[in-house]
């Protein structure tokens, strides 16, 4: 595909972003489009934000629970930039308004101490690479309609993010069980769905392993500093109604935001 084309479907998805109003898949409108294109579009709009004021400042790995590969209809693994924009704090109030179809998942998220990237990296190189882990919430919020979409379309919006929030508990990793440990979604204090650690490719380290295997194809690699979050231990619950939602990973911490309609 053409970079004019690559542009043209990074500027529709921006403007998808901004006015809150989905479009058709992109794999519909540029049937071309495969998943190394749509990565290519995702930096696009990554740098267009980054020249607009917003800075870089990790990244994520998007339904490798087999749970959330079966409710999007993905077979594999998304990926995306995280920027300093899409960060809510803890405790505030998000309005419903400014998405478009929102998830609420729950998953651990990881500041690393140290830079990680490069082929063969092991589970080993990550888990001396990461500083401390948070838990921490990602509200997924596609821009095509329905979430009618395939894995180029998820990775050309960027891997369907709408908003983090990182929690206030971190731990070591040493001090975890991120083999198994319990996470739980509340709203308005009524449990709506758990799950486990392991569901996230038999624990969180070994998904951000993958993620900086998959990623240095494209001569990515990650800096000190740097949050990565490994996907989500349970099936998305969608957030319409207005209340609070709830998080908790079992011996480890909780995490709370309002949501207003």
């Amino acid at each position: 595909m053409s970079t004019i084309t690559l542009e043209d479907i990074a500027g529709t998805l921006r403007t998808a972003r901004l006015q809150g109003e989905p479009i058709a898949a992109p794999t519909e409108s540029w049937p071309g489009l495969d998943a190394d294109a749509a990565f290519e579009v995702q930096k696009i709009n990554v740098a267009h934000a980054v020249a607009n004021g917003d800075r870089l400042v990790g990244y994520k790995l998007g339904n490798i629970a087999k749970v959330m590969q079966d409710a999007f209809g993905l077979d594999q693994p998304d990926y995306g930039h995280l920027l300093a924009s899409m960060f809510a704090y803890e405790g505030t109030t998000l309005q419903r308004g400014q998405f478009i179809e929102p998830f609420v998942e729950l998953e651990p998220a990881f500041v690393l101490r140290r830079a990680l990237g490069g082929r063969n990296t092991t589970i080993a190189d990550v888990i001396n690479a990461i500083d401390y882990a948070v838990p921490a919430i990602e509200i997924i919020d596609s821009r095509v309609k329905d979430w009618a979409i395939g894995l180029p379309d998820t990775l050309a919006d960027n891997g369907s993010i709408g908003a983090i929030i990182l929690g206030g508990t971190p731990r070591r990793v040493t001090e975890l069980n991120l083999r198994d440990t319990r996470g739980v979604l509340h709203f308005n204090g009524r449990e709506v769905i758990s799950g486990t650690t392991g569901n996230i490719l038999g624990n969180p380290l070994a998904a951000v392993a993958w993620l900086v295997n998959r990623l240095a194809d494209y001569d990515v690699a990650f800096e000190a500093g740097q949050v990565i979050m490994p996907g989500s231990c349970l099936k998305a619950v969608p957030m319409n109604e207005a209340g609070r939602w709830s998080g908790t990973f079992e011996g480890w911490g909780t995490i709370e935001f309002d949501v207003a309609v």
